[in-house]
């Protein structure tokens, strides 16, 4: 199975451009290590999830360094939000051992960033690897043999109605990719169910407990599964503090935390200060339908589901903001939305133009509401039979 990811050609030739360090971040499972393995084999390879790799990682001394380092021009440290303070390991090595390539990869964004702004300034760039891209998907699993990616968010900015012809089943194939994720290594699971329920019980909470982000791991994870019934719709956070007994400030914050542990994200409204367009109340999506399904034990085929709807609108604009991330495109992402209930599910903006996209799994259409506010504003559907 041919395992390419979008992002390597630009993890590839990262240092032929820069001299700062590679970090790569995303959530476990999504694939970092085996994709930094091998771009770069010859690296050396150091797990900052084993102790002794920990005890000489924080003893943040030049000299311990060397004895890892020795003459290896690369070095890998993967899960680098392990230790105590990463930034200034990096700090270390970028700074006593000059024309030593550095990649690291991380989980948990919160704990590197929030400890180490200071001491990476300047240092390190950032990667995001997200779950595979529907593209990465089929060419990974055979179905498409074009090596060329194809996007989504072309096909939008294009405002491209048009059908492809395929030699596979794109409903079978939908079918499948809503209900079970885009985690690497669902592809190569006979048993998807349980590999994605061990995920959703053990794997994800596993940083974050670690590193003492959550003081009750019961309410966080009936959190996380109150939100994942809710994708697609605003978060009230007076109304889920009432639900499970939480502070409205946790609430946040635990939601911060899922948020920059790669698990979920907010979609925030579009406006231009217009008075009747709602403020900052955002919308929740997951970075992963598999694993968002495993939350609620919902593995029900699409046809028979009340959901399908927003589990296809979640996927659309995961893509979305994936292939924008991945393309370096200029556009913010956002959904638009009045007091009186007019709303754009998803809205591409920059400073040249305005696409609102309204994402229905079957029929539907964009709302005038949005052209007669923004005349400039150019629409779009995307259906399930028009997306790739």
């Amino acid at each position: 199975m041919n395992n390419y990811r979008i992002l390597e050609e630009k993890l590839k030739s990262h240092f032929d451009h820069y001299k700062q360090a590679i970090i790569l971040l995303g959530a476990r499972q999504v694939g970092k290590t085996t994709l930094l393995r091998k771009l770069f084999p010859d690296a050396l390879y150091l797990l900052a999830d084993e102790q002794p790799v920990v005890d000489v990682l924080e003893s943040y001394s030049a000299d311990n360094y060397r004895q890892f380092i020795k003459n290896h021009k690369q070095i890998l440290i993967d899960e680098i939000h392990l230790i105590e303070n990463p930034g200034r390991a990096v700090k270390i090595i970028y700074d006593k051992f000059p024309g030593t390539q550095l990649i690291i990869t991380g989980s948990s964004s919160l704990h590197i960033k929030n400890k180490t702004a200071e001491s990476m300034a300047g240092r390190a760039i950032d990667y995001i690897l997200h779950p595979l891209t529907v593209w990465e998907y089929l060419y990974q699993s055979g179905m498409e043999r074009d090596s060329r990616p194809s996007f989504i968010t072309d096909k939008i900015l294009e405002l491209d109605y048009s059908k492809s012809m395929k030699l596979y089943s794109i409903r079978t194939m939908l079918n499948e990719v809503l209900l079970y994720g885009l985690y690497p290594e669902v592809l190569n699971q006979d048993k998807k169910t349980e590999y994605l329920q061990n995920l959703s019980d053990k794997a994800i909470f596993k940083d974050i407990i670690e590193l003492h982000l959550i003081e009750n791991r019961s309410k966080a994870l009936e959190l996380l599964k109150v939100l994942a019934y809710q994708v697609g719709n605003l978060i009230n956070y007076a109304e889920i503090s009432r639900k499970l007994g939480l502070s409205i400030s946790t609430v946040q914050r635990y939601i911060d935390i899922f948020e920059q542990s790669f698990i979920l994200y907010r979609l925030y409204p579009f406006s231009k200060n217009k008075r009747d367009e709602i403020g900052r109340s955002p919308k929740i999506y997951f970075w992963d339908l598999g694993l968002r399904n495993s939350l609620i034990h919902n593995f029900d085929d699409i046809d028979i589901r009340n959901d399908s709807g927003a589990m296809f609108e979640n996927f659309i604009i995961s893509e979305v903001r994936k292939e924008i991330a991945y393309k370096g495109l200029q556009y913010d992402v956002h959904f638009w939305r009045t007091k009186s209930g007019s709303e754009v599910d998803l809205v591409l903006s920059n400073h040249k133009r305005i696409i609102g996209v309204e994402i229905k799994l079957h029929k539907g259409r964009v709302t005038e509401a949005l052209t007669n506010r923004y005349p400039e504003a150019e629409t779009m559907v995307v259906n399930s039979a028009n997306f790739l």
